[in-house]
């Protein structure tokens, strides 16, 4: 059959394992330069190295991130091992600080590959109840001196916001690079890049993405070294996401911004909900004046908005009295409301602190809750019916 131009807006799914390279000269050329890496080769080798759909929905993160490059892996874990590992050199000693207030798979990972395998030196920086105490986060910096800090905007599953444009320049002053998981907050309420940051990871399975049926996870940057050891690291432990599920990702990419900010202004009006009832003990949600991270989530987002999750404790005299009000709660709202371990969904789902968390979050009545884009007041409804329940 004859081969001709289609004329469709989209980008098509290039399922090709290896690309055609039509002599051994044009071969030679692309071999030769794959070496440095290029964000979009002239000539594609072999999916694993790059590929034309992957390209095309990396770079419609990157219009939404405003960064100089995107690149894409089959998960947030999978991205937040590229971001870390290209740092890492044979004989180098340093140290690596870390918030405690982050993502539980990469806690895991720090402890079982970093420290474990890699053996890695890796301190952390805990909260001072509620808030962050940055005095004693600039000594930590100034004694440590690590090579990484790494935090995330909105912490999990307590909301908490970091001061992200203080962070970097209190890293920066010490020459230390800054990675930032930017999922909670999205490119929408934070751009990370902008202040200073080095790198930027997202899963994008959660509001990239948005509709819980395929897992990505996003660095991004504007560094082109970074990139290129980001590429060839990608390539030669096998990162790549696959181009169906790049495809998909970019066609779900295109309305992320209408249903991020719906969702946002659900979690605002049900934190409101939840705060008013008598059958809640505490609601955690940064656009409540009653957060201790209000300001700083006011100050870093310029009031666009401040996520669309949010976390509440039921009320309850004694621990088993919480979980049996926190169970009531679950099946009361189903099925509007599933219990599914995940967020950024585009229907509302929930999931119950204590039992994923265990001994970090010993919390028998909280709940977290992620916003989907439904009409408000229905979602409203199915949580005053769980809250009478």
């Amino acid at each position: 059959m004859k081969k001709r131009e289609i004329n469709s807006a989209r980008t098509p799914i290039y399922r090709d394992a290896g690309f055609e390279l039509p002599t051994a000269g044009t071969t030679s050329g692309a071999f030769a330069a794959e070496t440095s890496h290029e964000r979009e080769p002239d000539l594609y080798i072999y999916s694993r190295y790059r590929n034309p759909t992957v390209v095309a929905a990396e770079e419609a993160i990157m219009a939404v991130e405003g960064s100089e490059w995107a690149l894409l892996a089959q998960s947030g874990m999978a991205a937040i091992d590229i971001a870390l590992s290209i740092f890492q050199e044979a004989g180098r000693q340093s140290n690596w600080l870390f918030f405690s207030e982050i993502y539980g798979g990469t806690l895991s990972y720090i402890s079982s590959v970093l420290q474990k395998r890699r053996g890695m030196e890796v301190s952390f920086f805990r909260p001072t109840g509620g808030n962050y105490d940055y005095s004693h986060l600039e000594n930590m910096i100034a004694e440590i001196r690590p090579d990484i800090l790494y935090f995330e905007t909105i912490s999990n599953p307590l909301l908490m916001v970091a001061e992200g444009r203080r962070i970097i320049a209190m890293a920066k002053k010490r020459g230390c690079r800054v990675i930032v998981d930017n999922t909670f907050a999205t490119p929408l309420l934070w751009k990370p890049l902008d202040d200073g940051a080095d790198m930027v990871i997202h899963s994008a399975t959660k509001y990239l993405s948005g509709h819980g049926n395929l897992t990505a996870g996003v660095i991004c940057g504007n560094d082109p070294k970074l990139m290129q050891s980001a590429i060839e690291y990608r390539k030669f432990v096998g990162h790549m996401l696959s181009p169906d599920e790049a495809y998909r990702l970019q066609t779900q990419m295109s309305s992320f911004e209408l249903r991020f900010r719906r969702q946002c202004d659900n979690a605002s009006g049900v934190a409101a909900l939840l705060s008013a009832s008598e059958h809640v003990e505490r609601v955690l949600y940064p656009g409540l004046e009653s957060h201790e991270t209000h300001n700083a989530a006011r100050e870093l987002t310029g009031g666009r908005g401040y996520g669309a999750m949010v976390t509440f404790d039921v009320s309850g005299s004694t621990p088993e009295a919480k979980r049996k009000r926190r169970d009531s709660f679950i099946e009361a709202v189903r099925p509007e409301i599933r219990l599914i371990p995940s967020l950024g969904d585009n229907h509302t789902i929930l999931m119950p602190v204590e039992p994923v968390w265990g001994a970090k979050y010993p919390e028998p009545g909280m709940i977290r809750l992620s916003l989907g884009y439904e009409e408000r007041s229905v979602i409203e409804s199915v949580i005053s019916r769980g809250l009478e329940a």
